[in-house]
């Protein structure tokens, strides 16, 4: 019987010379759906991954493991593959400290390696519900969109991987009000306030991705929830925002109270935030 490795969500998974599985975002209508259709990027970006792991590896041990990132924005932005992770060793007591790619677009307010080390705090754990657990991996990049009207965007992101849960952290310069976002995001999405910023509170579904190594089809299947807060730059919500996202690495929901601890720590700490 081949080894069954398990499934991480959204934004990482983890293969063997086997299977693995990776959870990623089902195609949505969010905040940036106005310019394109992100699932279509994402179904290129998989295909892309599945071509490249078919490769056979030299003398592979069979439980042998890698990382690859499959990064997704929440529901605003698209599937990328890029940054580069730090992965703590099992006798190592330090948490990672953030890593980007050679290859990261600074963009104009602020980078994925600002979002990265405002995320990495050292309460990231306790804020988080698990207390004893530490940073894995940490990253911040640039995540470059190319949309079906012709519009580039790039998307500055940072993600931070602990055991039980994973957190993505980015910010856009899009223009649309986020008070206007809560009908773009799904019949569940909520309006809330964070900081004294507008937000919005949404749950985004995950897919299960299966890739067999030695070849063949790409499977997918039902994953678990990842929730998400979108917050205005600003209390005028004049335009702007940053998104919070966290999930488990199993199919238990997130918590909320967790999300939103993280998100009112978080937000003050990162460059363009105004106090509301």
């Amino acid at each position: 019987m081949q080894p069954d490795l398990g499934c991480t969500a959204l934004g990482l998974f983890r293969f063997s010379t086997r299977r693995s599985r990776v959870r990623l975002p089902r195609r949505t209508t969010g905040a940036n759906s106005w310019v394109g259709d992100t699932g279509t990027m994402a179904e290129q970006q998989i295909a892309d991954a599945a071509e490249g792991m078919g490769q056979p590896e030299k003398a592979p041990n069979e439980w042998g493991q890698a990382l690859l990132a499959l990064v997704v924005v929440g529901g605003v932005a698209a599937l990328v593959l890029s940054g580069t992770f730090q992965q703590k060793a099992d006798d190592d007591p330090e948490p990672a400290e953030c890593h980007t790619s050679d290859k990261a677009r600074p963009s104009k307010l602020v980078s994925g390696m600002q979002l990265c080390t405002a995320l990495n705090r050292a309460d990231l754990p306790t804020l988080l519900g698990t207390p004893t657990e530490y940073a894995m991996t940490a990253n911040g990049n640039e995540s470059v969109g190319d949309w079906a009207d012709g519009t580039k965007t790039v998307t500055p992101q940072a993600e931070i991987q602990l055991s039980t849960y994973t957190v993505k952290f980015s910010t856009s310069e899009d223009d649309i009000p986020v008070a206007e976002m809560a009908g773009l995001l799904g019949g569940s999405a909520e309006k809330r306030t964070v900081g004294g910023h507008p937000a919005v509170l949404y749950s985004n579904r995950t897919i299960a991705l299966k890739f067999n190594l030695g070849g063949g089809k790409v499977d997918t299947g039902p994953g678990g929830i990842a929730r998400s807060l979108v917050v205005a730059r600003d209390a005028k919500d004049g335009g702007g925002f940053y998104e919070v996202s966290i999930w488990r690495q199993d199919d238990v929901p997130p918590d909320d109270l967790a999300l939103f601890r993280v998100a009112e720590a978080v937000l003050p700490t990162v460059p363009g935030w105004t106090a509301g």
